[in-house]
């Protein structure tokens, strides 16, 4: 039997929490313009309680987040902004050495999706990078949690982050918040730790900003594919 009747084939039936479960993850979506209104702290303390309930390698939770609310935002967001004009990029991880193949094509096809939503032509190079910078902005949400993990714990601490940071999208996803998950503020690693006074022994993994989604705005109207399980998934069975 191949990988994809395996993966295909009819199963067992769904219990009704793997199927609120898998709702969740559908409905969960990269937010790229957010309202002004701040989330009350009992909802983020809500959102954050679940996140803490990650696994975690030998239970270390080498997750400790830096949350900015109100001036502070807007603070960060001005001054990361400016900053990322004019300064090469200094990350505490290193970053992708370069896209090939499948990888290539998936990012290409997210980027091609995320310019046509807001009919920005590929030669517009000024529209471009206009719209590269609202990443520092933080899409204007009120909130942004910047995720760090302990330094000596190496790459299974930022493996732990990655279970921690999935898990609050879809915390925030389930009390009706909006979020995503940004890899270009840790691109600025060296700035966010000035700014946020956060310890050398901390390495900055990536940052989530979240609040209240703007429906109305054209950049929150697409929304990105998935690759089928015959393409992920390697069944081994003898």
């Amino acid at each position: 039997m191949s990988t994809a009747e395996i993966l295909d084939g009819p199963g067992a039936a769904v219990p009704a929490e793997a199927g609120a479960f898998k709702e969740l993850l559908r409905r969960r979506w990269s937010c790229r313009a957010y309202l002004p209104d701040q989330v009350p702290d009992d909802v983020i303390a809500e959102m954050f309680g679940m996140a803490q309930r990650t696994a975690s390698w030998c239970n270390t939770q080498p997750w400790h987040i830096y949350l900015t609310k109100g001036e502070a935002t807007r603070r960060l967001a001005e001054s990361l902004t400016e900053h990322a004009r004019g300064h090469q990029q200094v990350s505490d991880l290193a970053a992708p050495s370069r896209y090939r193949g499948v990888y290539r094509d998936r990012r290409r096809e997210a980027g091609y999706a995320l310019y046509a939503s807001l009919d920005i032509e590929k030669t517009d190079l000024a529209a471009r990078e206009a719209q590269m910078l609202k990443n520092f902005e933080f899409f204007g949400a009120p909130h942004v949690a910047v995720i760090t993990t302990d330094r000596d714990q190496g790459v299974y601490g930022a493996i732990d982050c990655g279970g921690y940071v999935a898990n609050l999208l879809n915390a925030a996803t389930s009390l009706g918040l909006a979020t995503v998950p940004q890899a270009a503020i840790a691109m600025h690693s060296d700035h966010v730790r000035s700014h946020l006074r956060i310890p050398e022994d901390r390495l900055i993994v990536c940052a989530v900003s979240f609040g209240y989604p703007d429906t109305g705005h054209p950049v929150n109207g697409f929304r990105t594919t998935r690759a089928d399980l015959g393409e992920t998934v390697v069944v081994i069975s003898d």
